[in-house]
């Protein structure tokens, strides 16, 4: 299967990290390659670092990337510190980060990502480690409740788990269209006929699989870090989980003064460490959103250091 993925946002990315033609930039979320594409065309001197966990997209990028000055690595983008120390660089001009699933990984129904084929239960970005196979029948009924409601924000986390643990006392459950028939069964039939009641769920089986959350709260302080002054970060969310982290770190990252409000004069000497490029979240246009629904729910939010 051809490797497909629409980049989204990509003028609104591109902008974003205000690119200099001797700059170092880092795509930690390469994927098909596209953002990464469209930023190498616009250096001369300059260097791209292009980072993908799945090995798929790695092979796919090197070939897209061919005769442009560009790196790519096979690594999880929370071990990007490692991976510039590893090549020498000491500082960047830009990052982007564009979470989510591929459009290639859902695509491919082979990949286990989708609840509208039937395939066996995966979800593996780097295909490597745990599988949703191994939660879906070996996690305890509490802890798949827990992920449910946090990761997937599911009212119907308790039920759903429940009527997992006892379908797999029956047999082993294998693919995404048993696990989808599971869950329909478990909702009330309203939710069903509002949406379609799987899309949580496998949300959040798919974070706890890959760890999504974990890796993105490691890779927001070594992404700013690396950033040389005047160098931004640019990142693109698809839900709200990942989307509040994101904001409260940038907030973080913009804070100055800590002293208690009745100090006459800042004693702390805290400044702040960077400044938001934009203060609301981007989102796509609606041009986009004709050719590519799955833009509806990104945000882009860009920091710069100072």
């Amino acid at each position: 299967m051809e490797f497909h993925h629409i980049s989204v946002m990509l003028p609104e990315c591109i902008e974003g990290l205000d690119i200099k033609p001797d700059g170092i930039y880092v795509d930690a979320t390469a994927g098909g390659a596209g953002h990464s594409k469209e930023i190498a065309k616009r250096l001369t001197t300059g260097r791209l670092i292009a980072i993908d966990r799945d090995p798929t997209a790695v092979q796919v990028a090197k070939e897209r990337l061919s005769g442009y000055n560009a790196t790519v690595i096979k690594e999880n983008y929370s071990q990007l510190d490692t991976v510039l120390e590893s090549l020498g660089v000491d500082g960047v001009d830009g990052i982007l980060l564009d979470l989510g699933v591929s459009s290639h990984q859902l695509d491919n129904t082979e990949r286990g990502f989708s609840y509208h084929g039937d395939a066996v239960l995966d979800m593996r970005m780097g295909q490597e480690g745990i599988s949703a196979k191994d939660i879906v029948n070996e996690w305890p009924e509490k802890e798949l409740a827990r992920i449910i409601f946090e990761y997937g924000e599911e009212k119907y986390a308790r039920s759903i788990a429940s009527a997992i643990v006892k379908c797999r006392e029956q047999k082993t459950i294998y693919t995404t269209g048993e696990l989808a028939e599971i869950i329909k069964n478990a909702v009330p039939a309203k939710a069903r006929r509002e949406k379609n009641p799987c899309k949580k769920t496998f949300q959040a089986i798919r974070i706890a699989v890959n760890d999504e959350l974990e890796h993105l709260n490691i890779a927001l302080d070594k992404a700013f870090d690396a950033l040389n002054s005047n160098g931004r970060l640019c990142i693109i969310t698809f839900h709200s989980l990942e989307d509040r982290m994101v904001k409260q770190r940038f907030a973080t990252y913009c804070r100055g003064c800590e002293c208690p409000p009745d100090f006459p004069v800042c004693v702390c000497g805290k400044k702040p460490r960077g400044k938001l490029v934009n203060k609301k979240p981007i989102t796509a246009t609606q041009e986009e959103l004709l050719i590519n629904n799955r833009s509806r729910s990104a945000k882009l939010r860009i920091i710069e250091k100072i």
